[in-house]
Parts: structure tokens; sequence; C-alpha cells
């Protein structure tokens, strides 16, 4: 099982950021972090990076569900999404696959966890499906 949905947004990085999260918001995800790696690469080291994001998205629901289930399943959480500057003037997204994530150790074992993260996956695809539209 692949570990992440990828696609690339014909868009310039900072519009490709407001469509990812725009999407995101739409299938019921927040972006509770983000993490801009160029810029701390560049404190951190001195050194130039490709603009390179990466989200936190959560499903407040899903989470929660997930997380009354299995308290340790907040490893996992939240789905990751990586927005890349491809410096072609267009984006590369990358959104984590739930059911990868919870099909690790004894989580594949857990039948709300496989609820719940099949539920994320499909609304994780839409997602990747319409940054592809």
């Amino acid at each position: 099982m692949a570990m992440a949905f990828e696609t690339r947004v014909r868009l310039p990085f900072e519009m490709a950021m407001v469509q990812v999260i725009d999407a995101l918001k739409a299938e019921g995800f927040g972006v509770l972090t983000r993490i801009d790696i160029h810029d701390a690469l560049k404190e951190k080291l001195g050194v130039g990076f490709r603009e390179y994001c990466i989200l936190g998205a959560c499903n407040p629901p899903l989470a929660y569900k997930a997380l009354l289930s299995r308290p340790e399943a907040g490893l996992m959480l939240p789905c990751n999404v990586i927005v890349e500057d491809v410096l072609d003037g267009s984006t590369l997204v990358r959104i984590a696959d739930p059911e990868a994530m919870m099909g690790l150790g004894d989580f594949k074992d857990d039948p709300v966890l496989a609820e719940v993260s099949s539920e994320a996956r499909e609304r994780l695809q839409r997602v990747a499906t319409a940054l592809a539209a």
C-alpha cells in the first residue's frame, strides 16, 4: 500500500496552498499546524530550499472517534499534507494515506480505527481529485 496520494497542481506555490486548504475544508478538515520547512531550514541551517510546507490536517469528528477507541492513535494524527514548489510554476501535493498510517502495528486489528481511516481516506482522496481537476 502506498503511503500517500500525490497530485500536481498547475499553480504556483502560494496559490496552490490556498486551493489545498480550501479543498481540505470542503471535506471537513481544518489545518492545525503549518510547518514551513524552507523557513525552518533557512533559520536553523542558513540554507536555501524551495518552498515546502507540511500541513497537519484534522477532521475533528474522525479524530475524536479514533482517540476514544485508542488514545495512542494520536501518534498518527493529524494527517500530514505536503505542499512543495516544483520550480516549474506548478506545485506537488502529497497527502498521507490514513489507512496506511493506521495499518501499522496492532492498529490494523482495531475495527473502529479501520472505519475511521477508511472514511478519512475517502475524504482525502476526494481532496486529491479536486486538486487535480
